[in-house]
């Protein structure tokens, strides 16, 4: 899949999130990069400070989360998967935004 086709898949991931969670996103940036970082093995990555443990709303600096494309398209078989790890990836770092640990995300289906 090229990296077009990739962010649109992405951004319609963030489109069909409910409306209360696509309005408490805000100041968050949301990108796709080809590789994370070197060793890391991961799909995706939330970086910032989660909702419930700011004090006195939003940081000045918003907060990042990073889609990898090629370790997607690596752990896909097919277009339709593809699209599946792509929405569970996107999932799993929206709810880092919102607090939800490693462990829940596992006993949810997403980790």
């Amino acid at each position: 899949m090229r990296r077009a086709e990739f962010e649109r898949v992405v951004e319609e991931a963030i489109a069909s999130l409910p409306a209360w969670a696509k309005e408490r996103i805000r100041n968050v940036a949301i990108r796709v990069e080809d590789w994370p970082p070197a060793g890391s093995g991961l799909l995706g990555l939330y970086q910032g400070t989660p909702r419930p443990d700011r004090a006195g709303g939003d940081p000045i600096e918003p907060d990042r989360i990073t889609v990898y494309r090629v370790p997607i398209l690596r752990a896909a078989d097919g277009v339709d998967d593809v699209r599946e790890e792509i929405r569970i990836t996107v999932l799993h770092e929206i709810a880092h935004h919102f607090g939800i640990s490693e462990e829940r995300l596992r006993d949810l289906g997403y980790g």
